[in-house]
């Protein structure tokens, strides 16, 4: 079913053209590997499993990883009202609504499409926003799953996880194999290190640069949705303030999911690393809400709404 969120096609041609490359990428690693290992079956089976296992059960993972947890709308009636609110103007179904107990304050989609979808924030969010604030965040939300950027973000994610476990399987399975293998352990592992290596760099930087741009075109349709650009980039000012606050420590735990988070959990503002982040900085977020503001007539300037 087609949402009323605006579509994207310069994402759908990103997000096309980034699954075409790494699945380009990831078949002569694969082929590589099994030139090299000489047991394809192990490394079919191994791959072919886990990518079944992420992608059908990416939301329970996410969930389980963040602590979060499937909230009733008696438990949370204002989150359920905004969500089916935002659902029914985007005319999609509604996805799981969740709450993770962390004073951070953020909020993550994920799921396999809309059908199975899930839309989870945290208590620290809930604390900190008002209600159009709220909006704003879990509009960007809900326009991950209308775009299906969750689904290829979690399937392009987990292709940069296979790597490094196709390397320790490599290097465990000739070390132990005993026999005329135990000659070539060196050359075989060096072999597999670089080809792994080369792979996981490629698909970094194609990832990155996706994840970047599907956050702008989440806070465009966002605001479009909504018509209140102002009260999403309010939202953002604050949840970017906010998590600045939080000591390192406590956010190291979230910092393996900043690829779906609203935000990311780095406590500040990326400097030349921006190249290899997951999201824009805040201030080209801002500026675009700005430009949109603009565009709708909205009398409120962005980061100054609340």
């Amino acid at each position: 079913m087609q949402s009323r969120f605006r579509s994207d096609r310069r994402l759908t041609v990103r997000m096309t053209v980034t699954l075409f490359l790494l699945g380009l990428l990831y078949v002569g690693f694969i082929a590589a590997l099994i030139t090299l290992l000489r047991s394809w079956v192990l490394v079919v089976v191994l791959v072919g499993a886990m990518f079944v296992a992420q992608f059908w059960f990416s939301d329970r993972i996410a969930l389980f990883a963040m602590h979060g947890r499937v909230v009733e709308r008696e438990q949370y009636p204002e989150l359920h009202a905004v969500v089916d609110r935002l659902c029914a103007i985007a005319d999609m179904p509604k996805p799981v609504v969740a709450v993770s107990d962390m004073d951070m304050p953020n909020a993550f989609a994920t799921g396999r499409n809309p059908d199975h979808a899930v839309v989870c924030v945290t208590t620290g969010l809930l604390r900190r926003l008002d209600p159009a604030e709220l909006e704003g965040v879990l509009a960007h939300e809900l326009s991950h799953v209308a775009h299906k950027d969750v689904a290829v973000i979690t399937v392009a994610s987990f292709l940069g996880v296979i790597a490094g476990l196709i390397v320790r399987f490599a290097f465990y399975s000739q070390l132990f194999g005993g026999g005329r293998r135990d000659q070539n352990t060196a050359a075989v592992f060096a072999a597999v290190l670089g080809v792994s290596a080369a792979v996981y760099a490629i698909s970094f930087l194609l990832i990155r640069a996706l994840s970047r741009y599907r956050e702008l075109a989440a806070d465009r349709a966002a605001a479009h949705l909504t018509g209140r650009p102002s009260a999403l980039a309010s939202a953002l000012t604050k949840v970017t303030g906010d998590i600045a606050r939080i000591p390192s420590e406590d956010l190291r735990t979230a910092q393996a999911f900043n690829a779906f988070y609203f935000t990311p959990a780095t406590g500040k503002e990326p400097g030349i690393e921006r190249f290899f982040s997951t999201h824009p900085t805040l201030q080209q977020r801002l500026d675009q809400l700005g430009r949109i503001s603009a565009e709708l007539g909205e009398a409120t300037a962005p980061g100054k709404a609340g």
